[in-house]
């Protein structure tokens, strides 16, 4: 589920010094945050930063193009992370006067990064010795989670606040944000890899997970297959993946329903079951609770348009 970003105010009509990129700055002592706003179609308009930048997509479409990854559409409610002095080629195809893009960037100063990496390793370091944490910076395009947007906003409101504290709280916010990113990051990276490393505990667990979204799932389970107590085992995933064990398998439990219900033959009932749920009802509110509609509504929804398609 992609979380969307507060809108912020567009800016005056007299005050646009382009209609291509048009860049409102708020620099502090170690980070700085541009708000870029384009009022035309253009094509192929180049950006660089001479530090690595989070950006955000507020309003419109963008459409990407960006070393480590195939071309793409940049939407509301999507984060991108763009290496240092790595040049972004971006289309406007649908921007006009009356309905621009916006775009947020927060280019974070390098030292604040490596800061956060070194207390991250040396007071909490991983669940599998071999590996530290590490901010994947090469390709790394994804929907907001509640808790980036959050931040990300945090950070927005704090950069563009007439406040004498306001560096030292946006500092403190930058690290809580880069550390929900690399939560993020860790999890794909298991979810990907979980089948070719055994030797780590977590990507262990995630691939079992995956594997038996059908059964009751339990923390007792889950903490002896990766040979720790209960309380460590929640700690480490947690801390290491940014979600509760007991929340990621019911977001995968609730994926995989998405997929079956599909199926306009399939019912209910039988996919709440199918997935280890005892309770239909208890299944319809969790997945009300993460999609946002019922089951029913989706899926009448989603053969809705598969029809339309075809």
């Amino acid at each position: 589920m992609q979380h969307r970003l507060e809108l912020i105010n567009l800016s005056r009509q007299q005050n646009l010094q382009t209609l291509v990129e048009n860049r409102t700055v708020y620099s502090l002592e170690r980070c700085e945050l541009n708000v870029f706003e384009t009022y035309t179609e253009s094509l192929e308009v180049p950006l660089t930063f001479n530090d690595l930048v989070i950006t955000s997509m507020l309003r419109g479409r963008k459409v990407m193009t960006i070393p480590g990854l195939e071309k793409f559409n940049y939407l509301p409610g999507e984060t991108v992370i763009v290496p240092q002095a790595q040049t972004m080629n971006i289309d406007f195809p649908d921007a006009t006067a009356t309905d621009p893009t916006q775009c947020i960037a927060l280019a974070i100063d390098r030292q604040q990064i490596q800061q956060t990496l070194d207390y991250l390793n040396e007071f909490y370091p991983k669940a599998d010795s071999s590996e530290c944490w590490a901010l994947k910076e090469e390709g790394c395009h994804f929907a907001n989670s509640q808790e980036i947007a959050y931040l990300i906003n945090k950070a927005v409101r704090i950069c563009s606040e007439r406040s004498i504290e306001k560096d030292i709280l946006a500092d403190l916010t930058m690290k809580e944000l880069l550390v929900r990113i690399m939560q993020k990051q860790n999890l794909r990276s298991l979810v990907s890899s979980a089948g070719a490393y055994a030797s780590s505990p977590l990507a262990f667990v995630i691939q079992y997970i995956k594997s038996n979204l059908g059964e009751k799932i339990n923390m007792n389970m889950l903490s002896e297959k990766a040979c720790m107590s209960k309380s460590t085992f929640y700690r480490l995933f947690k801390r290491e993946l940014g979600i509760s064990p007991n929340d990621y398998i019911l977001k995968e439990k609730i994926k995989r329903a998405k997929q079956l219900l599909s199926n306009p033959r399939s019912k209910i009932a039988a996919v709440s079951y199918e997935l280890g749920f005892s309770d239909a009802n208890y299944f319809i509110r969790i997945f009300k609770k993460i999609v946002g509609i019922t089951p029913g509504t989706y899926q009448v929804q989603i053969c809705s348009a598969c029809e339309f398609d075809f």
